[in-house]
């Protein structure tokens, strides 16, 4: 059986704008085993998930663990991030959306909420619709259409992860930063052009899926990058290791003392 690898494009980020992270995995589906629990009656959504935003036209990753938290990435760096729960075939969740840090929605606000409601098929697909207002009071209604992508059934290990990464991703604001990741997974970046020094936790749930737990805050960034001081910000990872070089996707999302929130999408390449 041809793996999904075979016809996966790499995650070269390198130079490279956010829009180049979902297309590494976008059209790439499969059969697998999934981690959550489930009865007879219930299907499950976790998995990697890839397909297209219908209102933007752009491309979609969706990371959802056997917990139910999900992050549905888009290849402009925007993100849904809560929690799905299934009862039979129906999904549904409460989802809030962020723009990529130094982005904005076309009203001028950086974040929203929606709700998704779905149909999903165990390691399959995932098909339904996310009605979505902005924090500007924009309406808006898109139709996700995704394929389950085997690369969920690697296994995740702090010894693969661990290695240095090059971080070129548009906004990021440790872009130009080589982001390192510990054995025990302590990811830690200083990036010299706005002072931001990155600290955190990459941590494993379930060995045998390749979904991480990321946690990490900056400190003594400057200019407009100081909003981000302080910030608690959590999320998912996945790491591609049937490409050369190794490709890791991190989608965060945090809110500062006043309640305003935030979202940072990373594409590192390692070496």
């Amino acid at each position: 059986m041809r793996r999904c690898s075979d016809v996966r494009a790499p995650l070269v980020l390198a130079g490279m704008s956010l829009a180049m992270l979902a297309l590494a995995l976008a059209g790439c589906g499969g059969s697998g085993l999934s981690d959550s629990s489930s009865s007879a009656t219930s299907a499950s959504a976790a998995g990697i998930w890839t397909g297209t935003d219908s209102s933007s036209g752009l491309s979609l990753t969706g990371i959802v663990n056997s917990a139910g938290v999900a992050d549905f990435i888009r290849s402009d760096g925007v993100q849904y991030v809560g929690s799905v729960q299934v009862a039979g075939d129906t999904l549904a969740a409460t989802l809030d959306g962020y723009t990529q840090f130094g982005s904005q929605f076309s009203d001028g606000s950086i974040s929203g909420v929606g709700t998704l409601n779905a149909t999903v098929s165990t390691n399959s697909s995932i098909s339904g619709t996310l009605s979505f207002t902005t924090s500007g009071n924009s309406a808006s209604s898109s139709t996700w259409t995704l394929t389950f992508d085997t690369l969920y059934n690697s296994s995740s290990l702090l010894s693969a992860i661990s290695g240095n990464y090059t971080d070129a991703t548009t906004n990021d604001p440790a872009n130009g930063t080589t982001v390192s990741i510990s054995g025990s997974g302590a990811i830690s970046a200083q990036n010299a052009s706005n002072g931001c020094v990155l600290n955190g936790q990459v941590t494993v749930q379930n060995a045998s899926y390749d979904i991480y737990q990321v946690t990490y805050s900056y400190a003594s960034c400057s200019g407009a990058d100081a909003t981000l001081n302080g910030i608690e910000f959590t999320g998912l990872a996945l790491l591609n290791t049937d490409v050369s070089p190794t490709q890791l996707v991190m989608g965060v999302s945090g809110k500062d003392s006043t309640g305003n929130g935030y979202g940072i999408v990373s594409g590192l390449t390692a070496g």
